[in-house]
């Protein structure tokens, strides 16, 4: 009786440890670095100016101290109007990432964490069209409980996503005549953002 009971009830204690998650978190993202004049004999280097971003995540707990997570982030900027101008264009960067994050320690006041994602990397300019790349993140921080179900983390990413060097970017077609706003400066683009939100477990 005994060695039945136990054998039921272990699956029911590893069912109860394998929980969903889902987070909402706001940043401050800077980076981003193109070459302005992909039609014009005068280039020059431009950055996306940095601004507040927001993301959504959601996890599914492996054990309890690592989780698989589906992450999105975007950030609504526009180019440099000191590099670019005046006229500079709205920029909007998107990533829709799949990964995993580890926790570590055991202090019940807060647990450390590292995450690592892989996935597209999405960048659109007002009136242009849109580029989308292979990026990857890694982001850190430390997670703070409230209650058994929700906590706030504190947390830095960085964002690299991959580009051909020298491609051309946000490209539009218009009566025929085509263009395009921006080149690559290398063969990737860099972002990084500390970020705060909360998790709530379940």
């Amino acid at each position: 009786m005994v060695a039945a009971a136990l054998v039921v009830a272990a699956p029911a204690a590893t069912a109860a440890e394998s929980r969903l998650e889902v987070g909402a978190f706001g940043a401050w993202r800077l980076g981003g670095e193109f070459t302005a004049g992909a039609d014009t004999p005068a280039e020059r280097e431009v950055d996306l100016e940095e601004s507040g971003s927001w993301g959504l995540s959601l996890g599914l707990y492996r054990d309890p101290d690592s989780f698989y997570e589906f992450l999105y982030s975007r950030q609504s900027t526009r180019l440099d109007r000191g590099d670019f101008g005046p006229g500079a264009p709205g920029i909007s960067a998107e990533y829709y990432h799949v990964g995993g994050t580890l926790l570590f320690g055991d202090e019940p006041r807060y647990r450390s964490f590292v995450s690592l994602t892989i996935g597209a990397g999405r960048f659109k300019a007002d009136g242009f069209g849109a580029e989308t790349d292979l990026s990857v993140s890694l982001g850190t921080g430390l997670r703070v409980p409230v209650t058994e179900r929700l906590a706030i983390d504190f947390g830095v990413r960085g964002y690299l996503t991959f580009i051909d060097q020298d491609t051309r970017l946000f490209c539009t077609s218009i009566g025929g005549q085509g263009g395009c706003l921006l080149e690559s400066s290398g063969s990737s683009v860099f972002q990084a953002e500390a970020s705060a939100g909360f998790r709530w477990r379940f």
